[in-house]
């Protein structure tokens, strides 16, 4: 058998309909019925069970169908990883990100260049777990750096450092005073949060849970960056993490930290377990690790 011969069994199986499949894979349905009479013959065994009104697998249809599958989605993987090793190995990579890290995955890709100066480097934002899983099975991004928790067996997960999540106000809010803040000091002001899906939405709810205070949600976004806007505009306060407040940003609002033990987040390094990565992209992930070493 071949893979042509597994991609029409495969079509058949799934249309349960040899018109249908034939349309399908822009073949006349006479092939179609050929090329799996023949597969029969050199399996030596019936895969379908045909009658006047529809199709049925047999046990060794049962079996041929469930492996052919992972068969041909193994060869769609190896196709990718061979051009990425012989065209792409040392030219292109993808990194999904996260708008906390901007501060310092500047300085690790600059170190990287001296080594890789023709690799060109895609960054692309990848935010909520489910975009994350999707992006790495779907072998649109080579790692991704979140704070997303995964509890995925396919997934290799290493973990990059902690970082606090502090109370973020207008600059003339009176709060501003205050050394340290507690939740109940948060709890009136109208609040902006992160939409449904995001890890960081999660750890602020369950630590205003734990403390046993209410909070006043006006407004649920994606990106710090309009959370951030909309402090500034005196329309609410927030909860951010403290590496997004670095630089130009932290000029324009007040940042305090906040009574508690757990407002803190962790951020990941998170490849595909199986996939295989070119000598150029392990050596990255290496130095994105090395960073964080003591």
């Amino acid at each position: 058998m071949d893979l042509k011969q597994l991609q029409y069994f495969i079509a058949v199986t799934e249309q349960m309909n040899f018109s249908k499949a034939a349309e399908k894979l822009h073949i006349s349905q006479p092939s179609l019925s050929n090329a799996i009479k023949k597969l029969e013959q050199e399996i030596g065994s019936p895969l379908l069970k045909r009658n006047t009104r529809n199709l049925q697998l047999t046990e060794a249809g049962e079996l041929l169908y469930e492996r052919a599958k992972v068969i041909l989605k193994n060869m769609e993987v190896l196709k990718i990883e061979m051009d990425e090793v012989i065209v792409h190995g040392t030219s292109e990579v993808t990194i999904g990100v996260m708008e906390s890290i901007k501060h310092w995955l500047p300085k690790v890709i600059a170190n990287y260049k001296r080594d890789y100066p023709q690799m060109k480097i895609h960054l692309v934002d990848i935010l909520g777990s489910k975009r994350v899983k999707k992006s790495l099975k779907s072998y649109k991004t080579h790692v991704i750096i979140t704070n997303q928790r995964m509890d995925d067996d396919e997934l290799e997960v290493q973990s990059l450092y902690e970082e606090r999540l502090v109370a973020v106000l207008p600059l003339n809010h009176p709060l501003a005073e205050k050394d340290r803040l507690t939740f109940a000091d948060l709890c009136n002001d109208p609040f902006i949060i992160s939409t449904e899906g995001f890890q960081t939405r999660l750890d602020i709810l369950s630590a205003f849970e734990q403390a046993n205070v209410k909070m006043n949600i006006q407004y649920e976004i994606e990106r710090f960056e309009t959370a951030v806007s909309l402090v500034r505009e005196n329309l609410g306060i927030t909860i951010l993490p403290e590496n997004y407040l670095q630089g130009p940003t932290a000029k324009t609002i007040v940042q305090k930290e906040i009574d508690g033990p757990n407002l803190r987040r962790n951020v990941y390094l998170i490849s595909l377990k199986n996939r295989h990565l070119p000598l150029a992209i392990r050596h990255l992930l290496a130095n994105i690790v090395e960073f964080f070493e003591p």
